[in-house]
């Protein structure tokens, strides 16, 4: 059964407001793709939803941990090195692991196959926030 085994643990990147550094490993066990270990100093922007009032008020700020594997598994050098419809699939699984309900789980996996596909492999692990911020 999928499950986190650590808790998310993470801090604002200086004045950003939307770049957040893991302060310890994040580690899940996927049914999916087996054991995903994020590393220390990994750099996040969690969920990217869309700022518009209805849209964040709906799915804003709902799946970090899960948000975190998944920003993990769509970097260039992850492991497992896995494919843009399986790293989505995770996400889906990571959300249903942590108890989201299905009207929070299916847009937002719905949401990530649409508009994510441009982000896929276009960083590494070790991207620093510049790096993150110029893509």
């Amino acid at each position: 059964m999928s499950e986190f085994i650590t808790e998310l643990s993470s801090s604002l990147y200086q004045d950003n407001d939307r770049i957040w550094i893991l302060d310890k490993q994040l580690i899940y066990k996927s049914d999916l793709v087996g054991k995903v270990v994020v590393p220390v100093r990994f750099i996040t922007d969690f969920a990217s939803v869309p700022r518009f009032p209805i849209i964040y008020s709906l799915w804003g700020a709902r799946a970090h941990r899960e948000a975190v594997i998944h920003d993990y598994l769509f970097r260039s050098n992850s492991r497992p090195e896995v494919s843009f419809s399986t790293a989505n699939k995770v996400f889906l699984e990571a959300m249903k692991c942590r108890g989201k309900p299905a009207y929070i789980r299916y847009p937002m996996y719905w949401g990530v196959c649409i508009g994510s596909s441009s982000y896929f492999h276009k960083r590494s692990i070790k991207d620093r926030p510049l790096d993150f911020e110029a893509a």
